[in-house]
């Protein structure tokens, strides 16, 4: 069995559109990453953060994916062997948000995807919009050396190069995007540190970038109640902040898209960028 590196990363949130109307925010955000072939014996270990139920902090295997409570992991499999893509067994990781007292809301979680190995297959990138929609973006990894190997704390990902990936946008999110764009992801797979960029492309020229990046510490009932206390109402905050910066955007004059209907396939295929 592979080793648990489930964890916290504590960060901030940026996201900065250059094109057609200038707007930029930032926040501070705190996301787990979770290991679902540990996921339950790590949270049983754990007050702050409950499995599946209410409490200060809990996670729901049911608030991913297609929302069916299936195993997460047949789930992601399912998609990555629609890919051509076999783990082999290999560990998959979620880096997420946690509900925050019985309110829960990710507008993106990242599935790290292995191989027995140490090595990434693949990223699948699960995108939620405000209105209650998912879709989701695969891509797949080319070959790396093996994370970790000596490494005293067996923290993976140390001294990577950033993943380079993109993939077309097929899923709506923002109300002020059009849907002919593509979305360059730009991450370093968790570590010490762990980030994601998306860069928002029309073409060439760049629209939006929104990132995440945080600091890995401990998944323990110090660490979590103190990235409580520092970062109130997290996922409340979130949802919060994106109709009051919609409300700005529209003030400044951006002009509403029709959302009509997601896609009928769940998962999008990217492809690797240099």
């Amino acid at each position: 069995m592979t080793a648990d590196h489930s964890a916290l990363y504590v960060g901030r949130v940026e996201h900065t559109r250059v094109r057609t109307i200038r707007h930029a925010l930032g926040y501070r955000v705190y996301m787990l990453l979770l290991d679902l072939d540990h996921v339950e014996t790590r949270l049983s270990r754990l007050r702050l953060l409950s499995r599946g139920r209410f409490g200060l902090m809990s996670w729901r295997a049911a608030d991913h994916g297609d929302r069916s409570g299936r195993p997460l992991r047949q789930q992601m499999e399912a998609h990555l062997a629609q890919a051509g893509i076999d783990l082999e067994g290999g560990p998959i990781r979620l880096l997420t948000m946690p509900r925050i007292l019985g309110y829960g809301f990710n507008p993106i979680s990242v599935y790290f995807c292995h191989r027995p190995d140490g090595t990434l297959a693949a990223l699948l990138y699960e995108v939620t919009n405000t209105f209650g929609e998912r879709h989701s973006y695969l891509v797949a990894v080319s070959s790396l050396p093996p994370q970790g190997e000596g490494n005293p704390e067996g923290v993976e990902g140390v001294g990577r190069k950033p993943i380079r990936q993109t993939a077309a946008k097929t899923f709506f999110v923002s109300p002020f995007m059009d849907m002919d764009l593509s979305y360059d992801f730009t991450v370093r797979p968790p570590a010490e540190g762990a980030s994601v960029v998306v860069a928002v492309r029309r073409g060439d020229t760049l629209i939006l970038t929104a990132s995440f990046a945080g600091a890995r510490r401990p998944l323990t009932d110090g660490q979590l109640l103190r990235a409580f206390l520092t970062h109130p109402l997290l996922t409340w905050k979130v949802t919060v902040g994106i109709h009051w910066e919609a409300a700005k955007m529209m003030l400044k004059g951006a002009r509403y898209r029709d959302r009509g209907r997601p896609p009928k396939p769940p998962v999008t295929m990217g492809h690797a960028r240099s």
